[in-house]
């Protein structure tokens, strides 16, 4: 039986150790691509508020695998995730609706926009990017529609809060579901509201409810497997004027109270692990 336990504890102890060999390696490379000075100072002053690597490996990223990336806009993880898969895996993006007919919404023609020179700086740097391939997410429906289970991993960063507000928060988050394989992973970044008690929040502009969003996506089917503090921001008091987009990098006020603004950093933010359940609950 004392045999029978050493070797248990032994087989543990190498698959840990082999589990950190293997992370090591990827660490070096996300770290590598995030730091690369080709992409810009601004990108690269942004490290430090998005921490890329850290959040990356908190999902849990491989370099085999079939990662979605929704609304990517400028490309800021793009261009750490593309060339992270593109030898064995695949990243598609899911960029903004660019043949917006009557749309008058500034703000949705304006990522538009962003979203066709990232496309055709993929194409242009397509040795950096590799092969990405382009689908839109007009939400809640991603066009054309993937086949079930076709992804390993779907990352949003900043946009859930614009699906709630459009009210189409639920049935997108029906559609990342679907496209998910059993066991895979929906990694999310989002700007996180004023906590008032244990039932209640302050949402203002631009800000999500952490509770109501785990809420929706359990409702959904997910599970929610861990949340991280990696990017969190205490100084972020939430109650700016013009909302999340008072802070940097919009910086909607201008030149008004810019270094205090500045001073602040980025929004805080929840950063939260959900699996698709290989056997599904009964009703999803």
């Amino acid at each position: 039986m004392k045999k029978t336990i050493t070797s248990i504890l032994t087989a543990c102890c190498l698959l840990a150790t082999t589990t950190v060999v293997q992370a090591e390696p990827w660490r070096a490379r996300l770290t590598e691509l995030a730091e690369d000075p080709a992409r810009g100072a601004a990108n690269l002053h942004r490290n430090q508020y998005r921490n890329p690597v850290e959040t990356l490996l908190f999902f849990g990223i491989e370099p085999q695998m079939s990662v979605l990336e929704l609304w990517p806009v400028r490309g800021w993880y793009t261009e750490i995730l593309a060339p992270f898969v593109k030898e064995q895996g695949q990243l598609t993006i899911a960029t903004f609706r660019q043949d917006l007919g009557n749309r008058a919404d500034a703000k949705m023609q304006f990522w538009a926009r962003l979203s066709s020179r990232l496309e055709q700086r993929i194409d242009e740097q397509s040795e950096h990017f590799g092969p990405v391939r382009r689908i839109v997410l007009d939400p809640p429906q991603l066009l054309p529609a993937p086949a079930d289970g076709q992804f390993d991993m779907v990352l949003s960063f900043r946009n859930v809060h614009i699906w709630n507000q459009e009210g189409h928060l639920l049935a997108t988050l029906e559609q990342l579901y679907r496209v998910l394989k059993p066991g895979g992973i929906l990694g999310m970044v989002e700007h996180r509201a004023a906590k008032v008690t244990e039932l209640t929040s302050v949402a203002s502009e631009g800000y999500t409810d952490e509770a109501y969003l785990i809420a929706v996506a359990e409702r959904v089917g997910f599970q929610l497997v861990a949340s991280s503090e990696i990017n969190a921001n205490p100084r972020d008091t939430k109650n700016h004027p013009k909302g999340v987009y008072t802070l940097p990098p919009t910086l909607a006020l201008g030149l008004e109270q810019r270094d205090y603004y500045l001073s602040i950093g980025e929004s805080d933010r929840m950063t939260l692990k959900f699996i698709k359940p290989e056997q599904p609950e009964a009703g999803h």
